[in-house]
């Protein structure tokens, strides 16, 4: 099992399968047909509005608006992280590059040529290797035209990863983070690329970059997974246990993703020469957050909550952070020390906290101008009924 965690310090998302891979086996084909399924619904409609412009239905003004719209749609869908380990609205644990080859080649397809040059009766699956890498060229042309798209070069990114044209994928990445310097997963992304890049280790600047993307989204999960790769390889034991203990977060308690993750935990305590028991949660803190009537309105059912309990009188580091989704609202939570954020920082170590919980408009974890917040009275750290109420917006 540590070969199995340590051998990839820094591989792209292909890498975190490695690491993680009880988490993929089981679950890699649901996710490919879902994404299969919504490419083939976008290119029905994509050649619906190529035959209403052909009819001259549509204004060709109104055409290019109402395929972008479908494009950006398509590309969230096929070129995001999976997500089937969720429990509730958190993210699940496995991290996919963006599915399968064929299915990223089936979306730039539609970002950056013609639905139609599939034909109708072709097959995504059957997209070769070589048409991929043109297509990657072309969309890096476009790119070329249109500089200041973020989107576009973490797509390229992603897919000169996914080809192992890791060097060029690192320039992509790093051109998008300029753009969008404070996007988490992309920060985790190229952190990756970058280690590839380097020889395969997070020594140096890919590790900072996954700090990085930490402290704009502490429950990033590709980031959590590669900063405990690191912990790992430079031999700090512990602090890479309390990296992915912060994984455990999300995903199902008891499942076979959780016990995967916790027997990795285990023996990197055992490794450090802690007990492993001492990876077990302690009771924690529970209650329900919900979200005061007034301000549904200004929330949206996808926006982030991040929950969060911090020490009633101490260091205002957050102990514990779980997150969920406004549409979950109320949620019921439990914060413990599976969850700290940081190595002796623990929420059982604090006899009084303060839970918060905020809905975060940007999806970051640092509180935004217009994002909604509310928070308890300090409460004992193993209190069982308590109750937050989102209830003032962030001036």
């Amino acid at each position: 099992m540590i070969a199995f965690w340590a051998i990839g310090a820094g591989l792209a998302a292909v890498t975190l399968a490695l690491l993680l891979r009880p988490l993929f086996s089981r679950k890699a084909g649901a996710g490919v047909s879902r994404r299969d399924a919504n490419i083939s619904i976008y290119r029905d409609q994509m050649r619906e509005l190529d035959a209403d412009l052909a009819a001259g239905k549509l204004a060709q003004a109104d055409y290019q608006r109402a395929r972008s719209e479908l494009e950006a749609r398509l590309l969230e869908d096929v070129a995001a992280p999976e997500q089937p380990l969720a429990r509730g609205g958190a993210r699940g644990v496995a991290i996919a590059l963006g599915a399968a080859v064929p299915v990223l080649a089936a979306a730039l397809y539609l970002a950056i040529g013609s639905p139609a040059a599939l034909g109708p009766q072709a097959d995504p699956g059957e997209i070769t290797a070589h048409q991929v890498e043109a297509m990657v060229e072309r969309l890096a042309a476009r790119l070329r035209e249109n500089p200041d798209d973020a989107d576009g070069w973490k797509l390229l990114g992603r897919s000169l990863s996914a080809l192992g044209r890791f060097p060029e994928a690192v320039e992509a990445y790093a051109k998008a983070a300029v753009r969008a310097p404070r996007d988490a997963q992309l920060l985790a992304d190229f952190a990756d690329a970058l280690a590839m890049a380097r020889g395969q280790t997070l020594e140096g600047e890919p590790e900072k970059l996954v700090l990085r993307a930490l402290e704009i989204d502490p429950s990033n999960l590709k980031a959590l997974a590669l900063a405990g790769t690191a912990a790992y390889g430079r031999k700090d034991f512990a602090g890479a246990a309390a990296y992915w203990k912060r994984m455990l977060p999300h995903v199902e308690p008891g499942s076979e993703d959780a016990r995967a993750i916790q027997a990795n935990v285990n023996e990197a305590l055992a490794a450090s020469g802690e007990k492993v028991e001492q990876a077990r949660a302690a009771p924690g803190v529970r209650g329900v957050v919900k979200l005061a009537p007034g301000l549904a309105g200004k929330a949206s059912p996808e926006d982030t909550v991040f929950i969060f309990a911090r020490a009633a009188e101490g260091p205002p580091v957050p102990l514990a952070v779980l997150r969920v989704k406004v549409r979950e609202l109320p949620a019921s939570f439990a914060l413990s020390d599976s969850m700290a954020m940081a190595p002796g920082m623990n929420l059982s170590a604090f006899p009084r906290v303060v839970v918060s919980a905020r809905v975060s408009k940007s999806g970051q974890a640092v509180p935004q101008p217009g994002d909604l917040q509310g928070a308890s009275a300090p409460v004992a750290n193993d209190a069982s009924s308590v109750t937050v109420v989102i209830d003032t917006v962030v001036r």
